[in-house]
């Protein structure tokens, strides 16, 4: 049965910290073996954002949310829900999307967190979507918000020199099916595999008897299991839809590591200036990279009206996951 509403991408709305470190200043920290070259060959990135002292999840995250709501030409009164995807909470609770309710003035609906590492904003995008496809709600913030700087070992660099702070929003907006023109999310792909829970993990945490609360990593496991699962569920979401790889107008992935996005890029036949790629200035964002770069291409005019996206992500759990969209 088709559903009575689509979830249309109305507005999309980004936030960076103001400063930003490049790979020549890491590399000068005490305690850093790395350099400018070593990291851009291994993972594209040149620099990062780092939050300031009194920045949060929430702060970052409400002003990403009033950004998507100001391009959709919406306002809070209009907001059902807010949908936080996030594994750097400003508090256990309450809930960070409860913070940026809060914080925007949004005064109805409901607000909770979800917790899937650097696949959340795919997450907590398909609770959304089949939230509205239900009735529940009308207007939908999803958010990506972290601030990795402050859990990882400033002296790891297989860890540290990888991640960045930032947040990014979509304000999705409930339309009639026969009014939706073929727009909107077409569908989603949620996947998880506990088994691997240890090669990507934060060590320690509110309910841990142990642990130092920073990023452990195994990288050639993750990378491993990032090659063949994300081909994988690009190809179900794209057979979900009948769809080919050709019919891709965008692939915006989350921003790992340029290796893994130019072998993506492959895999789809697409070329590099069809790929969303911000990595080499955000690094990875985790749950905040794919909505921070749907937000630049949108603003840049890169993705525009009819254009079929494709996002895809991977992160601790193991979670992986795709979401199509027609903007």
């Amino acid at each position: 049965m088709t559903a009575a509403f689509r979830s249309v991408i109305a507005g999309t709305g980004g936030y960076l910290p103001e400063r930003s470190l490049s790979n020549a200043e890491l590399a000068a920290w005490k305690g850093i073996e790395t350099s400018d070259a070593w990291i851009i060959e291994r993972t594209g990135i040149r620099r990062r954002h780092i939050a300031a002292e009194g920045e949060t999840a929430s702060s970052m995250g409400a002003a990403a949310a009033l950004a998507a709501l100001a391009e959709a030409g919406a306002s809070p009164a209009e907001v059902d829900a807010v949908i936080v995807a996030t594994a750097t909470p400003d508090s256990a609770f309450p809930s960070t999307a409860a913070r940026i309710q809060g914080r925007i003035g949004a005064t109805r609906g409901f607000a909770f967190d979800v917790a899937a590492a650097c696949t959340g904003f795919v997450y907590a995008l398909s609770i959304a979507d089949a939230m509205m496809r239900a009735g529940q709600a009308r207007g939908v913030l999803v958010i990506g918000t972290e601030i990795y700087s402050r859990i990882l070992d400033w002296t790891d660099r297989g860890t540290c020199v990888l991640f960045g702070d930032g947040a990014g929003a979509v304000f999705l907006r409930a339309v009639p099916t026969a009014e939706a023109g073929g727009r909107g999310l077409l569908s989603t792909h949620l996947h998880a595999d506990g088994s691997h829970a240890d090669i990507l993990v934060v060590d320690g945490g509110a309910g841990s008897t142990g642990g130092t609360g920073v990023v452990r990593m195994s990288g050639r496991e993750v990378f491993k299991h990032a090659v063949t699962k994300l081909a994988a569920v690009v190809d179900e979401a794209l057979a979900a839809n009948g769809l080919g790889h050709g019919d891709v107008a965008w692939l915006v992935p989350h921003q790992a590591n340029l290796r893994i996005i130019e072998a993506m890029g492959k895999k789809l036949h697409l070329p590099l200036d069809r790929v969303v790629v911000t990595v080499d200035r955000h690094a990875n964002t985790s749950a905040a990279s794919i909505p921070l770069a749907l937000a630049e291409a949108r603003r840049d005019g890169r993705i525009r009206s009819g254009d079929l996206v494709l996002m895809e992500a991977i992160g601790g759990g193991l979670t992986w996951g795709a979401a199509l969209a027609r903007f």
